[in-house]
């Protein structure tokens, strides 16, 4: 299969998270005033002006002369911290928000993951604020990455929901489906959470069965995505499958095999629209379109 390099968002090499210095306040804090620090609201949007332009990342000092204890840490680059702050906590509110599904391609690379890594743990922080053992109140620790209850003693750390998500073909047609509540006449590839005790590669012959009612031969990763609305990761795979006609009921309102020459035509006359360019599953689909010699143009 030709290779289709990853372009969907947040798919850029990490930063350095800097482990080491999330136990470390006064090293942080001499990384404050020099810092760059993202504004978000409690919806972990993007802070854009009054006029609906993106806010360029502020340096820490003019925000605050110290350093927030609410500030979350997020990456140590070429020598320069990076923070982000929820509106709830900065001095400097923004005007209006953008959301970052529809940010995130606009966004340079670097700092649309540090977004991305900002919104799941703020996510976190909002939805996790008392003990899930005695349900006391929370307190958090490392710069934003753990959360300790003094009451028990518990310490807890953001967590991360994985999902896989797959091109399954049966050698010349790619299965789509689609779930009632998306925009009208819009495809996309198979996807479901892993359940406790499960393989990825189990996880995906399992939800093509219970969501297409098609079988899975064989599967095989080809890349990943974090998806922080609220907190995923989308572990993708390309499945060989059984030629099985469509089975759907529950999770889906329609599935169907394509091939390469009805996902052009469907697209071309606007009666078929695919997933955003910012989602892996475009990728995974305009990736088996180039295996079949039909990429898709962009």
């Amino acid at each position: 299969m030709d290779e289709l390099p990853p372009d969907y968002a947040f798919s850029q090499p990490p930063p350095d998270h800097a482990d080491h210095l999330r136990d470390d306040p006064v090293a942080l804090r001499a990384l404050w005033p020099d810092a760059g620090v993202l504004l978000l609201d409690e919806h972990g949007n993007v802070a854009a002006s009054a006029d609906g332009q993106r806010l360029a990342p502020l340096r820490g000092a003019e925000l605050a002369a110290q350093m927030p204890d609410t500030a979350l840490f997020l990456a140590l680059h070429e020598g320069r911290g990076w923070f982000a702050l929820t509106t709830a906590t900065s001095v400097a509110e923004a005007g209006t928000r953008i959301d970052l599904r529809a940010a995130a391609l606009a966004l340079p690379a670097f700092e649309a993951g540090l977004h991305a890594q900002a919104r799941a743990l703020a996510h976190w922080q909002a939805s996790h604020r008392h003990c899930p053992s005695c349900g006391h109140a929370l307190r958090p620790i490392r710069a934003g990455h753990a959360a300790r209850c003094d009451h028990c003693q518990c310490e807890h750390y953001p967590r991360t929901d994985t999902a896989i998500i797959v091109a399954v073909s049966d050698g010349s047609r790619l299965l789509l489906g689609r779930q009632a509540t998306w925009p009208a006449r819009r495809y996309s590839v198979i996807a479901g959470f892993l359940e406790p005790g499960e393989r990825l590669e189990d996880a995906v012959a399992r939800e093509v069965a219970e969501e297409a009612g098609v079988r899975v031969r064989s599967s095989r990763y080809v890349g990943s995505q974090p998806w922080p609305f609220p907190a995923n990761l989308m572990v993708g795979f390309e499945a060989d499958g059984e030629p099985d006609e469509p089975r759907f009921g529950g999770e889906l309102e329609d599935a169907r095999w394509f091939t390469a020459a009805q996902i052009h035509a469907g697209v071309a006359a606007g009666e078929l629209l695919l997933s955003p360019r910012l989602s892996i599953s475009s990728w995974l689909i305009r990736r088996w379109l180039a295996g079949q010699g039909a990429p898709l143009a962009r």
